[in-house]
């Protein structure tokens, strides 16, 4: 076997691994209003949020490959596969510290931060800056301002629409409602965080030399990616759906429902109509915080929402510290 082979291997062992920590890290992100709510129960919403990943993962060719050919520009070879390696080193860490504190960051951010940071100082590799800024710098600061007025203001219809509807009946129609909404957002949560590991699975096969192509999608990776992001799903992420779904607002099932669909909204939009890798974590922490805003402000536990923002704010740097340490550290086995 050639060295190129056994690098590339590693990468794609690395991105499923990434992929694995991004199921559970982002489970809460499609099934915590819903547990919360008591509109499925927790195994029914993570079998449900698994599936919605795997169809998702299917629609989300363009979001990959803009992560695939958008972001960084490597020489092919080994040593570029040695980037891609630390660079996905990175997320995976951060993605493990965050849950461990229970902090819903943004595994897409980490993934992003630790690909820069890994490239930046590695041998005729190159950043593209422009790329960043557009599809992933400006949507980090517009998707949760989106999420958080959308949040607002479809809860604030809601409210109006079924102000003399009966509230026992009402919440029994929003519960139901839930499975719908909650589906949605689990598919969108596919389109957009699968993609990103099959960008990253076709960055190392361009980079190895095993296609010539950096945006063909073998339909193993589809798959593969895919299955992977479900099982990661499955698993949970307990201390993560904690936080979203009881420590930021106390969600009754029209809130719950209200920020399942402005969230499925945003991330089924920019994935099939701007090819933009956007944070279903911050979407759907914003539309939370939202629809908490339309009871009054301090329905909203600001405390746990800044430590939220702190941790959005920090992952993109933070990931890309830790890639270029173990960049350094890889190195050498990627010469």
């Amino acid at each position: 076997m050639s060295p190129e082979f056994y690098a590339v291997t590693a990468v794609i062992i690395a991105a499923m691994a990434f992929d694995y920590t991004n199921g559970f890290h982002d489970a809460a992100n499609a099934i915590a209003t819903s547990v919360s709510t008591r509109a499925l129960t927790p195994r029914v919403a993570l079998a449900m949020a698994a599936v919605g990943n795997f169809i998702g993962a299917h629609f989300g060719a363009e979001v990959a490959k803009t992560v695939g050919d958008g972001l960084v520009k490597l020489p092919t070879g080994v040593p570029s596969l040695g980037v891609v390696f630390a660079g996905v080193c990175g997320a995976i860490a951060w993605n493990l510290i965050t849950w461990y504190f229970g902090l819903p960051s943004s595994s897409s951010h980490a993934l992003f931060g630790g690909l820069v940071g890994a490239t930046l100082f590695a041998a005729d590799a190159k950043i593209e800056w422009g790329t960043i800024t557009e599809k992933v710098l400006i949507p980090m600061v517009a998707s949760p301002v989106v999420g958080l007025l959308l949040g607002f203001g479809v809860m604030l219809a809601l409210l109006w629409s079924f102000r003399r509807g009966n509230p026992g009946k009402l919440n029994r129609g929003f519960r139901v409602a839930q499975t719908v909404s909650a589906a949605f957002m689990s598919v969108g949560h596919g389109m957009q965080d699968a993609a990103k590991t099959m960008g990253i699975v076709v960055l190392a096969l361009y980079t190895g030399g095993f296609q010539s192509s950096s945006t063909e999608i073998p339909w193993w990776v589809f798959w593969t990616s895919a299955a992977v992001l479900a099982a990661g799903t499955y698993a949970g992420g307990w201390r993560i759906i904690r936080t979203l779904g009881r420590k930021i607002i106390d969600l009754g099932p029209a809130e719950g429902f209200a920020a399942e669909i402005v969230a499925a909204s945003v991330l089924f939009f920019n994935a099939l109509v701007l090819h933009a890798p956007i944070s279903t974590t911050h979407t759907i922490t914003s539309a939370i915080m939202g629809v908490g805003a339309t009871k009054r402000l301090n329905a909203v536990r600001w405390n746990v929402a800044g430590n939220i923002i702190v941790a959005w704010v920090t992952t993109f740097p933070a990931a890309a510290t830790i890639s270029c340490v173990v960049y350094f550290c890889v190195r050498p086995l990627f010469s």
